[in-house]
C-alpha cells in the first residue's frame, strides 16, 4: 500500500512539473500566482537584417551580424473568442 501511495505521489509530481514547464499558461490562477513561471514557457527569438536589409525573426542568433534579442509576452497574442458588441453570429450576417 505504501509503494502505491508513494508512486502515486511520484507520478502526479511528474505530471505538475511537465504541466508548469511545458503550458504554464494553462495553469490555474491561484497556482500560476504562487509559481516562478518556467524558462521554457518563453524563448527568446532574434531579430536582425540580412545583406538586402529584409528583416528576420528566428529562433537561434546569426553567428555573421548584429541581433536584437525579442522577449515576446504570450498574453499578448491571445485573440479573444467573442467581438465587443456583436450580436448575431457571423454566419447570420449574410
Amino acid at each position: 500500500m505504501r509503494k502505491a501511495i508513494a508512486l502515486a505521489v511520484v507520478l502526479l509530481g511528474a505530471a505538475g512539473w511537465a504541466w508548469w514547464r511545458y503550458a504554464p499558461d494553462t495553469l490555474p490562477g491561484f497556482v500560476a500566482d504562487r509559481v516562478v513561471r518556467s524558462p521554457e514557457a518563453n524563448p527568446p527569438l532574434y531579430k536582425w537584417r540580412d545583406a538586402q536589409g529584409q528583416w528576420h525573426i528566428t529562433d537561434q542568433p546569426p553567428a555573421d551580424r548584429p541581433f536584437e534579442e525579442v522577449r515576446v509576452d504570450p498574453r499578448l497574442n491571445v485573440v479573444p473568442t467573442v467581438v465587443p458588441g456583436r450580436t448575431t453570429p457571423p454566419e447570420a450576417d449574410d
